[in-house]
């Protein structure tokens, strides 16, 4: 394997892996219980899967998927990508990165949250991330290019170690909704990762940085291809470790419940104590440490990317008004604590992720079969309003098939695609 996809391969690796992503697995290991290989594997479709799909399917279109909507529709376009950057930005990805912060590096050692302590917090670690943010410079990249090889050290030490903590522990007995669906549970807690929206916003600047490294088309696309296979290896390897983590630690029942009525997150909580165990206090403190500063990087690169990204569009606005704009509502929300934060962006995702996955899935067979305008138009009109009115819970759509398993958008993806495609042809014989 060439030095180069080595090297784009730790790259694509470092912009999926988020601080913020770490607390979903433990999370779902503790309530799989003995459903946790399913669980976690429906996580690893749609938290490594998707997003590593949708660089390599990126990579084949000029332009990424901006040009691409484009032609779709121009307004479609604008609408769907303001969505998602407002979801992997100030609505939902940066104020999570504030509350993590929070919960992972303050609370273990007050004891427990407080409007206060959450206050301080927030108010020094948003003002740091708009006072770096207002003066992007490449000290955050390089600060990123370290701290992220440090995490990834502390994870791994922590998840050796705590293998040999907790392997002869019994498996904690599951919840009965994760009994029943657990596949489709771990598909939508990885769904909260955000990166497989994030593969459609930022896919034209990580292939720029793949294109300055080769100017080869075909290479390209095979280093992307070889360099998504390392870094799906690298986030699964990490994502089922720590939810083998969370599988095997004995919670008890009263401690789930009473973190749930205070607003804690369980995910948190989890790394919390299996890190305590492992390494003690200092352990924890220091690990507390470099996921807050992870968070504080990613936050500031989240605020700088949908900044630029809205004064490109509408540039009568200055970037530095976006910037105060966005770590104001980051600030806002990141207040209402890590689990309100979570809770609030599923049904913005579950309507915004089938969009996504329609447009990978037409954009890859758009590659072996030349789809007609009109079949995308009608694939992604059907999609955006099955989605829509299942968030919204209209009753008819409860009734349809595959809802159960969060599928139900899909019939009416290939349809509209069949419809589309039978009428274009049909309009072009005549």
């Amino acid at each position: 394997m060439k030095k180069n996809t080595l090297i784009i391969g730790f790259m694509l690796f470092a912009i999926f892996f988020g601080a913020g992503n770490l607390i979903f697995p433990p999370k779902l290991g503790l309530e799989s219980g003995e459903h946790f290989w399913t669980a976690i594997i429906g996580f690893v479709v749609t938290g490594v899967g998707l997003p590593l799909l949708g660089i390599i399917i990126g990579a084949f279109y000029e332009g990424g998927y901006k040009e691409a909507l484009n032609k779709v529709h121009p307004w479609f376009s604008i609408v769907f990508l303001v969505a998602i950057y407002l979801a992997i930005g100030p609505f939902f990805a940066i104020p999570r990165t504030g509350a993590t912060a929070y919960e992972m590096a303050i609370i273990p050692f007050i004891g427990e949250s407080t409007t206060v302590s959450l206050l301080v917090f927030t108010v020094i670690y948003f003002g740091i991330t708009l006072w770096i943010s207002l003066n992007p410079s490449r000290v955050v990249d390089r600060i990123g290019s370290i701290l992220t090889p440090v995490l990834l050290v502390a994870i791994i030490a922590l998840v050796v170690k705590a293998y040999f903590l907790l392997s002869n522990n019994e498996l904690v007995v599951s919840t009965p909704a994760i009994e029943q669906n657990s596949f489709v549970q771990g598909i939508l807690e990885g769904y909260l990762t955000m990166d497989a929206l994030a593969s459609l916003a930022f896919s034209v600047i990580v292939l720029n940085a793949i294109k300055a490294k080769t100017s080869n088309q075909t290479k390209l696309i095979k280093q992307t291809i070889g360099a998504g296979i390392i870094a799906a290896v690298a986030l699964g390897f990490i994502y089922i470790s720590l939810g083998w983590i969370g599988n095997h630690s004995a919670l008890p029942a009263e401690t789930v419940a009473e973190l749930k009525t205070n607003g804690q997150d369980i995910g948190t909580y989890i790394l919390n104590t299996v890190t305590a165990q492992a390494f003690g206090e200092f352990g924890r403190m220091i690990l507390g440490i470099i996921v807050s500063l992870a968070c504080l990087t990613t936050s500031i690169g989240l605020v700088v990317a949908v900044s630029e990204y809205f004064n490109e569009i509408f540039p009568k606005i200055s970037y530095k008004a976006y910037a105060i704009l966005f770590v104001l509502i980051s600030f806002v929300l990141s207040n209402q604590g890590l689990s309100a934060v979570i809770s609030k962006s599923v049904p913005v995702l579950l309507v915004l992720y089938p969009i996504s996955m329609t447009i990978m899935a037409l954009l890859l067979v758009n590659l072996f079969i030349k789809l007609p305008l009109l079949a995308l138009r009608f694939a992604l009109g059907l999609v955006t309003v099955v989605s829509i009115l299942s968030v919204a819970g209209v009753e008819f759509v409860n009734g349809l098939p595959l809802k159960e398993y969060s599928m139900e958008w899909l019939p009416f993806a290939v349809v509209g695609l069949v419809v589309g495609f039978v009428i274009a042809k049909a309009m072009k014989t005549e």
